[in-house]
């Protein structure tokens, strides 16, 4: 055990949400509702007439046109009470697979193999079928007779099959009955949850594994048929994020002659190519810059936690071995820390043969998007840092990712409500009301949960101790505990989940969400009204519905 995991449990009141990365303003709903005369000169208009601007937003939300607004995305870090994301998680966006999408696995070794996402489904909720001879019993001595007897149980039955003096014929008995009365059972095996697929650096476009985390059935969608050059073919629905040569953008944007990004091999790069002196030097330059390039406290661009510069390493994005002319580039440096690091660069360590092919992402031209049709959709959740993986061929990306209990220590972070949490439920389902608690309400609250969280992580403690397996241990942890997670979404989906998980006046249709969940969408929409104002005035003034 950390020290960090064995201090005594911390409680909390708030929520944490925090906007990590985004596209998303006021002038992308321009660029999409004028695309046919304006184009890309919609943020040009913005600036030159905001009041038309205003006037177009609005009019597109009361008549409510929404695809206009689905032309951005943000993605959102959340730190909240486990409790909440079971809610959160009902408002996924959308970014779905049909059944059929095969995804690339990679073993350890470097082996590939393919699955279809409904299959990986079907495993990962049932497991694997394994069968075995679902009858016992054959061929004992039996003393008192002095001879063998021969008996099978099958189906809770015993079935006598005589005595016979001549140990085969005994035996013979048995397989002639098993014969002539097969049965087997089937055994559910747990190996699919060790599975990772095939995904790639964002920044060096080179492969890596990263570990499935979940499989999701996400319900019945329209489906789009994106075709490329190449002959890959992509069933998905308009949302789901594709990785193209200017980043990720939704398949419903793309258009034929349009490039993604597709499994490919590229030369290996030889790390002979630099002289060991001139690899020395590098070292001795990125560390140069180590103070001035990482601050007391900063992100690892990896895995974009923050840590103390003490544990931060100076990274060359695009590997020196890679493109030797970024090697002193101040631009290719960001800091990551060392876990991140040293992944990173063990991944790399790779490339330094000599000749060969490394697997690589490469662009591939789209020649046709159609409708089609719909059916029962899917999803995966990986591993960061970069949440991506192989769909028949094509590089797309997953849309929820929530920390792991299977994977890592859970710190005990708990969650108690602050004393302006109401805490008395009164009326009936459909026409109650919350009401403040008293002080020895909060009292009595504050105190059970702190006792029940103490009790709960200690019990969590000794069995990891004992060398219990992370997922097992973590079975007796409360809801109450905090997570992580980044969610990332467009304005029309989030605007969907305002609208069910706030309470406001002036909203058409009445909400009532549980506090907490309430807290986490009110810092969402903050950061939301910074970046994209005319929107989310037009959204207020008209009731609060998502178009």
């Amino acid at each position: 055990m950390t020290d960090e995991a064995a201090q005594e449990p911390r409680f909390r009141d708030d929520v944490t949400v925090e906007l990590v990365r985004h596209a998303a303003r006021d002038s992308d709903v321009l660029w999409a509702a004028r695309v046919s005369t304006a184009g890309e000169q919609s943020l040009e208009e913005l600036q030159k007439d905001p009041e038309r601007s205003k006037g177009l937003i609005n009019y597109l939300m009361r008549d409510r046109h929404g695809t206009p607004f689905e032309h951005n995305s943000m993605t959102f870090f959340v730190s909240a009470p486990i409790f909440v994301f079971r809610e959160f998680h009902r408002h996924r966006s959308g970014w779905c697979l049909a059944g059929d999408t095969e995804i690339t696995l990679e073993s350890e070794g470097g082996h590939l193999a393919r699955r279809t996402i409904k299959e990986l489904h079907r495993l990962w909720h049932h497991g694997m079928e394994d069968r075995l001879p679902v009858s016992t019993g054959g061929v004992t001595w039996h003393a008192k007779a002095g001879k063998w007897r021969a008996q099978v149980r099958q189906r809770g039955e015993n079935h006598h099959l005589g005595l016979y003096t001549a140990r085969e014929d005994a035996e013979r008995a048995v397989e002639n009955f098993r014969e002539e009365n097969p049965s087997t059972r089937l055994r559910k095996l747990d190996s699919v949850r060790h599975n990772h697929v095939r995904c790639y650096d964002e920044r060096t476009l080179i492969a890596q594994r990263a570990q499935i985390l979940d499989v999701m059935e996400s319900g019945v969608k329209q489906l789009l048929k994106l075709t490329t050059a190449s002959g890959k073919v992509l069933r998905c629905s308009k949302d789901h994020a594709v990785f193209t040569p200017d980043g990720w953008r939704k398949a419903g944007e793309l258009q034929a002659g349009d490039q993604v990004m597709v499994g490919g091999t590229a030369p290996r790069p030889s790390e002979a190519l630099v002289p060991p002196s001139l690899r020395r030097g590098i070292g001795v330059w990125t560390s140069m810059q180590r103070k001035r390039l990482i601050k007391e406290q900063d992100v690892c661009y990896l895995c974009s936690h923050m840590f103390p510069r003490d544990e931060l390493e100076l990274d060359h994005v695009v590997p020196v071995a890679m493109d030797l002319l970024k090697a002193l580039d101040e631009r290719n440096l960001a800091p990551a820390c060392k876990n991140c690091h040293d992944m990173k660069s063990a991944a790399e360590q790779g490339m330094g043969k000599r000749g060969g092919k490394i697997a690589v992402a490469k662009p591939d031209v789209v020649l046709s998007i159609e409708d089609d049709g719909e059916e029962m959709t899917y999803d995966l959740s990986v591993a960061g840092p970069w949440h991506n993986f192989l769909a028949d061929g094509v590089v797309v990306h997953n849309s929820y990712n929530e920390e792991s209990g299977r994977y890592r220590e859970l710190q005990p972070v708990f969650y108690v409500p602050g004393e302006e949490r109401k805490l008395v439920q009164q009326g009936r389902p459909g026409k109650y009301e919350f009401v403040a608690g008293t002080p020895e309400q909060h009292k009595t609250v504050g105190a059970a949960m702190e006792e029940s969280y103490r009790r709960s992580y200690e019990a969590y403690q000794e069995m990891l101790a004992a060398g219990v397996a992370r997922e097992v241990a973590r079975a007796v942890l409360p809801v109450g505990l905090f997570s992580s997670m980044y969610a990332t979404c467009n304005a029309r989906s989030l605007m969907h989940f305002l609208s069910l998980r706030t309470k406001d006046e002036r909203a058409k249709v009445p909400s009532f969400p549980q506090r907490e969940i309430e807290m986490v969408a009110e810092r969402m929409e903050q950061q939301w009204a910074e970046l994209m104002p005319l929107t989310h005035a037009a959204f207020n003034a008209h009731g609060r519905v998502a178009p």
